[in-house]
């Protein structure tokens, strides 16, 4: 693993008191990338708070949301990118980049949530690294 997915996986092991992660899927995503980008790890936490769970409403990945806000924030502005990032979500997913779609394939799979999203976590944090050790936006 990468120091990036090391540190993601780091933030992704603190639970609440009601046994959720402290940090979402999006937080844990575009975090791990802000002090490379020049961002405070902090603003990008309280940017990502409402991306968790598909947007609260079963929408896109917050893995997924918080991938294209670290690319964003790195400066890369180049839509092929992106669209490339996502393609291989959808491609690894039979199709799928949707929270609820998801999650609902990994219960019928028999999976338990958190893994399912911590995984989820790992894949986007290494598809953004890929896309900014491409455009030569790491340090």
């Amino acid at each position: 693993m990468s120091k990036y997915t090391d540190l993601a996986m780091e933030r992704r092991s603190r639970f609440t008191s009601e046994g959720r992660p402290v940090w979402n899927c999006c937080q844990a995503v575009v975090s791990v990338f802000a002090e490379d980008a020049g961002y405070d790890e902090d603003a990008c936490m309280k940017a990502g708070t409402y991306f968790r769970g598909g947007m609260q409403m079963g929408s896109v990945c917050g893995a997924v949301t918080g991938s294209l806000l670290a690319l964003g924030l790195a400066g890369v502005d180049d839509p092929h990118a992106a669209n490339e990032l996502i393609r291989k979500v959808r491609d690894h997913h039979n199709g799928m980049i949707n929270c609820k779609d998801l999650l609902r394939i990994n219960a019928e799979n028999g999976g338990e949530k958190i893994p399912h999203c911590n995984a989820m976590i790992r894949e986007c944090v290494g598809y953004v690294e890929e896309i900014l050790q491409a455009k030569g936006k790491l340090k």
